[in-house]
């Protein structure tokens, strides 16, 4: 592999995607070794390991870079702040999707807030199922919006409901389409970090007559614990940005329809 690499100038996704996989069988890469396998600078590596420790994909460390702590997620609150611009146009993107007099099922995140207040500045005349308090509470401020908030026990850190009585009662409603986020999106499919969140977009998507989820360029590749659909399941994919490589061919081969914002 190392051979490889060293043939060819690796693009910047490219070297991403080698360091999260070196950190999987090491404890610890340090820059000059990584700048000498891609052929690049010590400062680009730098660059990238501070990229990456913005996403909360890993730690820096003394000369290098280590895995992210198990366990950690950064909430809600950390991530809302990041990627505006990409995030708002995807969610405006989205927000075309959607015709007046539809039901929707909106999940919690940071995407699916943007969504919402795309719904809400457009005037779209929705009735809108969520467990999410923001989501609920931007929607709330169009009156053309019936906004109906899902039961259940509160994650403070998401600003969320979830649980068992959050999935009955959303059990009981059929929809016209939800709009779901992610943590990641990688060959194996949807997955997410936050514990019981997989829970909550697996009903909405079966209660769904159309499933969209709105996943921006910087989750490509990522694989989290939880497992929330396979490739064949997602339907539509909104981002900011074509997906590349085996990615991108299974869900081609899948049939994914891709929407670009």
């Amino acid at each position: 592999m190392t051979n490889a690499l060293e043939r060819r100038h690796l693009r910047k996704r490219e070297r991403h995607a080698q360091i999260l996989m070196e950190l999987r069988l090491a404890p610890h890469v340090r820059v000059s070794d990584l700048a000498a396998r891609f052929g690049v600078t010590t400062e680009t590596v730098r660059r990238d390991i501070e990229h990456l420790s913005s996403e909360g994909l890993l730690q820096k460390s003394h000369g290098g870079a280590s895995p992210r702590a198990p366990g950690t997620h950064r909430v809600l609150d950390e991530r809302r702040h990041e990627r505006l611009e990409e995030r708002g146009q995807l969610a405006r993107r989205a927000a075309a999707l959607v015709t007046d007099g539809q039901s929707l099922m909106i999940d919690a995140g940071s995407s699916t807030m943007e969504f919402a207040r795309a719904i809400a500045l457009a005037g779209t005349q929705v009735t809108a199922i969520t467990n999410s308090l923001q989501v609920a509470m931007i929607l709330g401020t169009s009156p053309a919006v019936r906004v109906i908030v899902a039961p259940g026990s509160y994650l403070q850190a998401e600003a969320a409901l979830t649980g068992t009585e959050t999935c009955a009662f959303l059990h009981r409603y059929n929809v016209d389409a939800c709009f779901l986020g992610a943590s990641a999106l990688g060959e194996t499919g949807v997955s997410e970090a936050v514990d019981g969140f997989a829970d909550i977009k697996r009903m909405m998507m079966a209660q769904s007559g159309a499933c969209h989820f709105l996943i921006d360029a910087s989750k490509f590749g990522r694989v989290h614990f939880h497992r929330v659909a396979m490739i064949g399941e997602i339907r539509t994919l909104v981002t900011d940005s074509r997906p590349e490589g085996q990615l991108a061919d299974m869900l081609d081969e899948q049939g994914v329809k891709i929407i670009l914002s």
